[in-house]
């Protein structure tokens, strides 16, 4: 039997999640309806009669409660793919809606909100459920169940363009709401054993992964909960976003000495009035866990690159390939019973194996494997 989902946000990530979810067989699969403020945008979607036939639309103004419990009525679950200023307010419906709540907020205190939301639910609350936030905990959990004991978790992420050309080496492929965000807002940490929030931009490193040099500095919310979960049980841990060397000291400029960190609105009116968007990315996942096993300190590492290709029928991005594929599978386990049902639900609880098992989940598993230099 088809269940019953409503999709809030109708863009990048939210319209490829629709079209991998109608995609689903209809003894197992998801009734799909996509909301979205922007009428031109639900045009768009119903314009596409490969669409239509599968997705409905719906016009919605998110921040209007009466109007956003009454999209919910009879859901099975609800997923946003809105701006992450607007995940509380649909995660606050879905409790009085008594719905499932799925999100893929990288904002460190709508998260903390929706654990509040969820205390005592009847229905499952699941932020977090992209990439990074998302994937990369259930990766780095899965390393870290392998020791005995743990010195270090180091997760590194970035979603770039394979051919660079500008001079922040970075082209439009997610919400750009998102990023401003996660440049801005101070970033969990544990250093030395303790937790500790630290700055946005700073800490910055350098690496090589299959001979191309990169660089990484802290951006906030990437963590998810394991800040939580692993308090007490390692002296480092931390997550920082890839990018290529430059980057981090234009966008330190803009924000700090331009002090644009103040005025967002404006930053993203020229971030997006300025660079192009491109399908041609990459996707690169980097973890590295140090820890006594056997006695002895040993590190694994769980590296992977993912390229855009063809997906549901349609060339895809990385990021809405990882993303959307992240989303869909949370979903999916939990519609199979593979997730609690009720209450707040942690990315890292979910084993490795049994996310890269899932039907949308295995994008990840299908893509090849990087090497470390």
């Amino acid at each position: 039997m088809l269940k019953d989902i409503l999709i809030v946000g109708g863009g990048k990530i939210g319209s490829v999640v629709a079209d991998l979810l109608a995609d689903t067989p209809e003894h197992d699969g998801y009734r799909v309806t996509i909301a979205d403020r922007s009428e031109a945008l639900l045009a768009e979607i119903a314009s596409d009669v490969r669409k239509s036939a599968r997705i409905a639309t719906l016009a919605l103004d998110a921040t209007d409660p009466a109007a956003l419990h009454a999209a919910l009525r009879g859901r099975y679950a609800v997923m946003s793919a809105a701006p992450y200023f607007l995940t509380v307010k649909i995660a606050q419906a879905a409790r009085e809606a008594g719905v499932h709540y799925l999100d893929l907020t990288e904002d460190v205190a709508s998260t903390r909100a929706i654990r509040e939301i969820a205390q005592g639910a009847e229905t499952a609350f699941i932020p977090q459920c992209g990439l990074a936030p998302g994937f990369i905990s259930i990766a780095a959990a899965d390393l870290a169940r392998r020791f005995d004991s743990l010195d270090s978790v180091r997760m590194r992420v970035g979603a770039l363009p394979a051919y660079p050309s500008n001079a922040l080496n970075y082209n439009l492929t997610w919400s750009t709401e998102g990023v401003i965000n996660e440049y801005c807002e101070p970033c969990e940490a544990i250093v030395d054993g303790h937790v500790r929030e630290v700055p946005a931009l700073e800490e910055r490193e350098e690496f090589s992964l299959d001979g191309v040099l990169y660089e990484a500095f802290n951006t906030s919310g990437g963590l998810g909960t394991l800040c939580e979960t692993l308090a007490g049980k390692v002296r480092t841990l931390n997550y920082r976003t890839i990018r290529y060397p430059g980057h981090a000291a234009i966008m330190k400029a803009l924000l700090h000495d331009l002090r644009l960190k103040d005025r967002r609105d404006v930053l993203k009116d020229i971030l997006e009035q300025s660079l192009p968007t491109t399908m041609q990315d990459v996707v690169i996942v980097f973890v590295t866990v140090a820890g006594r096993r056997d006695g002895r300190l040993q590190q694994d590492t769980y590296a992977r690159k993912i390229y855009s290709h063809v997906l549901s029928g349609k060339m895809r991005s990385a990021i809405q390939i990882t993303t959307a594929s992240s989303l869909c599978a949370m979903l999916d386990l939990l519609a199979h019973d593979r997730l609690p049902e009720r209450g707040f639900v942690r990315q890292e609880d979910l084993p490795l194996s049994v996310f890269l098992g899932n039907r949308f989940g295995r994008v990840y598993a299908m893509e090849e494997l990087a090497h470390a230099a």
